[in-house]
């Protein structure tokens, strides 16, 4: 099930989205001020409006993307081209002007995520690693590395989310919940320690003490 956060001052807009939205099968954190934002909290789309009472959506947006490409879908009731434009290059992937449809907005909301569901790749590659998930092929420097399938879905999860902390509870949840009786808690403290001997990678799976793990990407 898909989380989408709103971010959004207007209560009763902010719980209109939600309500019109609640049958599409998502789920919901409702925020009304940039600063309730918590970026370690998963989320698979933002609903961000512009103009907030802590700050500025778009240099939200700006320093979000530094560190984060889930999909944002701004909210604002300046209809100058300008700001649109400015919202699309600042990383935006859609901009919807006040007042609008309930309709509307759902309608583009489904599209930016199936787009993005469309093109999630399924291998990841930068100077030192290739990992071909579909194939299950992993390679550092050109030398083949096998991986068990609790190492697999750990690193597709790591560089899905690169320059993201997870915390230890999203991890252990979305690796081992699913059949899974009873897990150890030093289960994931050994599976990132085999993850990161065998892709001889301390820099890149780096941990962020008292919190989880991060991928490190340039």
């Amino acid at each position: 099930m898909k989380n989408i956060t709103i971010i959004e001052d207007n209560f009763a807009l902010n719980n209109g989205i939600a309500l019109a939205l609640k049958n599409a099968g998502y789920t919901f954190t409702q925020l009304y001020k940039l600063g309730d934002y918590n970026s370690n909290e998963h989320t698979d789309l933002i609903i961000l409006d512009i103009n907030l009472p802590d700050g500025n959506g778009f240099e939200f947006l700006k320093k979000l993307r530094e560190t984060s490409e889930v999909p944002v879908v701004i909210l604002t009731a300046n209809d100058l081209e300008t700001d649109e434009v400015m919202g699309l290059e600042l990383g935006a992937d859609d901009y919807i002007t006040k007042p609008f449809s309930l309709m509307v907005l759902r309608a583009r909301i489904d599209k930016v995520l199936k787009k993005k569901k469309n093109t999630d790749e399924t291998v990841y590659r930068d100077e030192v690693y290739v990992f071909d998930f579909e194939a299950m092929e992993f390679t550092v420097n050109g030398v083949a590395v096998e991986l068990s399938k609790t190492e697999q879905k750990l690193l597709r999860i790591l560089v899905a989310n690169k320059n993201r902390t997870l915390t230890r509870d999203q991890l252990i949840d979305r690796i081992w919940t699913f059949g899974a009786v009873y897990v150890d808690e030093n289960a994931l403290s050994v599976t990132i320690n085999r993850l990161r001997k065998k892709l001889d990678a301390a820099e890149k799976i780096q941990t962020v003490y008292g919190i989880g793990y991060i991928w490190r990407a340039q």
